[in-house]
């Protein structure tokens, strides 16, 4: 059996490959190029092609193309954690050496040593939908990030107007900031004009009593007059625009290949496409999962245990590690399921007769809605809560 080690990067990879005895054949370094990856496909021709087991570090978009690459070529290849990776090198080893050759070999021994389980191959669509559902919630943090820079802004340049809208960033309100974004230049404005404005905006809802109203706050607002901050709070909300289109559109290519998948998430009540969405894209083949368990670690909702002498816990906090954006879908799910679902309605209210915080209460329904995908996908069956309760 022979095992290679491959250290990831963006330019450039290194290998290490060893043989049945752990001694080290070659070691080399290409390029992440076409010919960086033939030189690696000439260095494996030299050895028995049902012999090879490759392994590399799980870093994201770095490894992603050549492991598609081999996978292509006809090999098996696992993907590791660099959590297991970290434990093996300290369990074996006292050196603290750390280099890209040296990491690369340690990859191979890890392999060699710990056992050898080959990546199920990823579907197009699974790909896919996991590109799209990274990339959109990334944008969905940008402008998140905007719109509080905006509210900082409106505190400074008209603080009166957060009490007048529920939501600043409603259609009335950023279409009056849009035109007036100072409490200075809205004071100045014809109240006709205003009326018109606000009538357009918010459908009819508010007029002319909420124009002269408005202008009158604005009149006596103690907000800064500053040009430079108006002209800033303008381009912020020209920004948030662009994000919002851009999230559309990731909507709408989404939904699209949810419903080629046509997964069974999507019966369980209160799950909606964007939640259904990154959940099917981190989980991918379910058959990954050996039990809900392993399900439940992968997403990071297991909780750590600690035990010491005579002490022994009750209950540990949940580990947080495996995929962030699956445990994030996951807890805003378990916020939303429970107000559809019976089910889950008691037993959240289950949890929270037991005296238990929000935040725990939250995790629980969770960890429930966990097993009932973990079921539903093993199965290829909808949610029913006759089944479920």
């Amino acid at each position: 059996m022979f095992y290679v080690g491959l250290d990831v990067a963006s330019e450039k990879h290194d290998c290490c490959i060893l043989n049945e005895k752990k001694k080290v054949l070659q070691s080399f370094s290409i390029s992440n190029s076409s010919i960086g990856f033939d030189s690696l496909l000439a260095a494996l021709a030299e050895l028995p092609s049902d012999e090879i087991k490759i392994g590399l570090e799980a870093t994201g978009i770095y490894s992603e193309n050549l492991s598609v690459f081999l996978r292509r070529k006809g090999f098996d290849v696992t993907t590791i954690n660099p959590l297991l990776l970290k434990k093996h090198q300290c369990a074996t080893t006292l050196r603290k050496t750390k280099t890209d050759k040296a990491d690369a070999k340690g990859i191979a021994l890890f392999i060699a040593e710990e056992g050898f389980q080959p990546d199920l191959p990823i579907s197009y669509h699974i790909q896919e939908l996991k590109s799209l559902t990274r990339a959109r919630f990334s944008v969905v943090q940008d402008r998140s990030a905007l719109k509080n820079k905006v509210k900082r802004l409106v505190v400074l340049l008209f603080p009166e107007l957060l009490g007048e809208f529920t939501d600043i960033f409603g259609s009335s309100a950023t279409a009056l900031l849009k035109q007036y974004p100072s409490a200075a230049k809205l004071a100045a404005c014809h109240c006709d004009t205003l009326a018109a404005l606000l009538r357009k905006a918010s459908r009819g809802r508010f007029g002319r009593a909420k124009a002269e109203h408005l202008r009158q706050l604005a009149q006596n607002s103690v907000g800064n007059h500053s040009t430079a901050r108006a002209m800033e709070l303008r381009m912020l909300l020209k920004r948030i625009d662009l994000l919002s289109e851009q999230i559309a559109e990731y909507d709408i290519e989404i939904k699209v290949i949810m419903d080629k998948i046509d997964s069974p998430i999507l019966s369980i009540p209160g799950i909606s496409y964007t939640l259904g969405a990154i959940i099917v894209a981190e989980i991918g083949d379910i058959s990954r999962f050996s039990s809900p368990a392993r399900l439940l670690a992968f997403a990071g909702l297991e909780p750590s245990i600690y035990q010491s002498g005579k002490f022994v816990p009750t209950s540990g906090k949940m580990v947080k590690r495996g995929s962030p954006f699956l445990r994030w879908a996951l807890l805003q799910a378990a916020g939303y399921v429970p107000t559809y679902s019976s089910t889950f309605a008691l037993y959240r209210a289950k949890k929270v007769t037991e005296g238990k915080p929000a935040a725990v209460v939250r995790s629980h329904v969770a960890k429930k809605l966990v097993r009932i995908i973990y079921s539903l996908l093993t199965h290829s069956t909808a949610f029913s809560d006759q089944l479920s309760a």
